[in-house]
């Protein structure tokens, strides 16, 4: 059992490791929403650049790439499944739940490694100072990370081709990103899309990022939620993903261990 998650997320690891323009994208994208986007939706607040505004950013772009880094490794799921990979798995003598429960850490392992990576890339710039919270910073990233493996798993499980899974990819992640409040306040929204952003669980784990980095700095808005709320939603929400994703998964691979096994025979 736990050789098989040692080798799945070392797995995961190598490949990550091995495609160097994946790790690049992960550190430009979120600068690019921090000091191009942010400038300019700052501009809309105030000065040009406001530095207050961007500051307001961090969280939603720490969030950001955490939740591109999970859907990648869930998209190495379908992968797997498509060429073959993943039929080895389901004959393995382990329960199926472990496969998916597996691959979910390999995503939140990989995705923090990412998000590491980034911070540390902002740390000389000026957007981590005695105000961040380190316990509750880890604690937001920790939770976030596993809110997005485990969503990110859902959509691999129900997806049987890359195709399939890259369109249902960009109804997932963009409408999820853009709802989250990474970018402005719940509070302003509309109150059609503030119900939609409080359905979005990935709302919470930036709520809980805007915890840890934003108290006691001249940020323009505050968190929308208290950290009890944020914890209590991202844990029940990945709870009930992960056990939709491993119940789903089991049907699946029990077909499908027995369909390969019936064709060995013949």
């Amino acid at each position: 059992m736990w050789r098989l998650v040692h080798a799945i997320v070392g797995r995961e690891l190598l490949r990550l490791f091995r495609q160097r323009g994946r790790f690049l994208s992960a550190m430009v994208r979120p600068l690019i929403w921090l000091f191009v986007i942010g400038a300019g939706l700052g501009a809309t607040m105030g000065e040009v650049g406001d530095p207050s505004y961007q500051r307001f950013l961090v969280p939603g772009v720490l969030g950001m790439v955490l939740l591109f880094g999970a859907m990648l490794v869930a998209l190495s799921v379908v992968y797997d499944k498509e060429f073959g990979v993943m039929r080895l798995l389901m004959i393995a003598p382990v329960s199926h739940y472990w496969v998916v429960l597996a691959k979910i850490a390999s995503a939140v392992v990989v995705s923090l490694l990412q998000v590491v990576a980034f911070a540390i890339l902002l740390i000389p710039l000026g957007f981590f100072d005695a105000s961040v919270s380190p316990w509750l910073l880890v604690l937001a990233l920790v939770t976030t990370a596993i809110v997005c493996a485990s969503l990110g798993m859902v959509v691999a499980v129900y997806s049987s081709t890359l195709e399939n899974f890259s369109v249902v990819m960009n109804f997932v992640i963009f409408p999820v990103f853009f709802t989250s409040g990474a970018l402005y306040p719940i509070e302003r929204l509309p109150d059609a899309l503030q119900v939609v952003a409080m359905a979005n669980p990935f709302t919470y784990g930036v709520d809980l990022l805007k915890h840890a980095l934003l108290a006691g700095t001249a940020a323009p808005f505050p968190a929308d939620f208290t950290v009890g709320i944020d914890l209590a939603v991202a844990t029940g929400f990945a709870v009930m993903a992960s056990a939709v994703a491993c119940l789903r998964f089991s049907r699946e691979a029990s077909a499908g261990a027995l369909s390969f096994l019936l064709s060995r025979q013949t």
